[in-house]
């Protein structure tokens, strides 16, 4: 895939790339308004290559090291308000991901625009008038979250419709069971 990188997110670091969310503050206020940077470090099979990825968290208790994810990933196989088991890593230098806690109940969909025809902040808006939140990574590439109580289907049928028209490109790395549609 080809990532477009106006904003700076990308970094190539020897064999591996870093992404970094580009809010300065998350879209939702954290508990007890605490939050803390976490690393996560992995293969990504879509960009071919040793990845890392840092998301914003709330503290859920700092003492057994789980926090809640504030961002939706563009990258990492985790969802928006998942709870992580992370530590303080020495070689990293920050909070690392080592777990998933638990499950929000959220999925990430990572949307890429195959055409110009439409605006990809018209599509965002689409999809956020049905509730899902969203991330933009580039002029070419958003995140979608779907909220644990949300009806997949209709979202679903939109994500078809629009790849049918060659509007977009769209993947389901993390599906929640209550999305799974078969």
């Amino acid at each position: 895939m080809e990532c477009i990188d106006e904003l700076g997110l990308v970094e190539e670091v020897g064999n591996y790339i870093s992404i970094s969310n580009y809010e300065a503050e998350p879209t939702m206020k954290a508990i007890d308004n605490q939050l803390v940077k976490i690393l996560f470090r992995f293969y990504s099979n879509l960009l071919d290559q040793w990845t890392v990825e840092t998301m914003w968290a709330a503290v859920v208790d700092a003492d057994k090291g789980h926090y809640q994810i504030k961002n939706t990933p563009f990258y990492a196989s985790i969802a928006f308000e998942d709870i992580v088991f992370a530590e303080y890593d020495e070689t990293e230098g920050m909070l690392t991901y080592r777990d998933t806690f638990e499950f929000s109940g959220n999925s990430t969909i990572q949307v890429v625009m195959m055409s110009k025809a439409i605006a990809m902040n018209d599509v965002m808006q689409l999809f956020n008038e049905m509730g899902c939140g969203f991330e933009g990574f580039s002029e070419s590439y958003f995140v979608l979250n779907i909220p644990a109580d949300k009806d997949y289907q209709p979202i679903k049928r939109k994500l078809s419709e629009l790849q049918d028209q060659g509007v977009i490109d769209y993947a389901e790395p993390v599906l929640s069971d209550q999305h799974y549609c078969y």
